[in-house]
C-alpha cells in the first residue's frame, strides 16, 4: 500500500533534519576530533563532503515541501528559507566569500535547513 503524501513528506522531513545533524556533525565536531586523532584530519578536510551534502539535501528538501497547488503562505516562507539555506549550503561548499567563513556559512545554512523542516514537519502538510 502506499503511503499518503504527507506522510512521504513528513519521512523527508525527518531525514532533512538528520542530514543537517550529519552536516553540524562534520562541521563543527570533526575538525575537533581530528586534533586528537590526526588520522580523522583528511576526512575533516575532505571538500567533496560538502558537495555530498549539498547533493543529499537539495531533492531532500524538495520533496519534503512540494505541495500539490497549496500556495499557502506559509509554504511559501518555508519554501523561500529553505532556498536560502540551499544558497547558504552552496556558498559554504564553494568557501564563498572566503574560506575563513566557510564553516559559519555552511552551519548557519544546515540550521536554516534543519528549522525549515522542523516547522514543516511540526505544523502539518495540509494546512492552506
Amino acid at each position: 500500500m502506499f503511503s499518503s503524501s504527507t506522510t512521504v513528506a513528513r519521512r523527508f522531513d525527518t531525514l532533512a533534519v538528520v542530514l543537517s545533524g550529519a552536516c553540524l556533525v562534520h562541521c563543527l565536531l570533526l575538525p575537533i576530533a581530528a586534533a586528537f586523532l590526526p588520522l580523522l584530519s583528511h576526512a575533516a578536510n575532505a571538500e567533496w563532503v560538502h558537495w555530498v551534502f549539498v547533493a543529499l539535501a537539495m531533492p531532500t528538501s524538495f520533496l519534503a515541501l512540494r505541495h500539490h497547488g497549496n500556495r499557502s503562505l506559509r509554504i511559501v516562507l518555508l519554501r523561500v528559507a529553505a532556498t536560502l539555506g540551499l544558497v547558504f549550503l552552496v556558498c559554504g561548499a564553494l568557501g564563498w566569500p572566503s574560506h575563513a567563513t566557510e564553516t559559519l556559512v555552511t552551519v548557519l545554512g544546515g540550521l536554516i535547513l534543519a528549522s525549515v523542516h522542523i516547522v514543516n514537519y511540526a505544523t502539518g502538510h495540509n494546512a492552506a
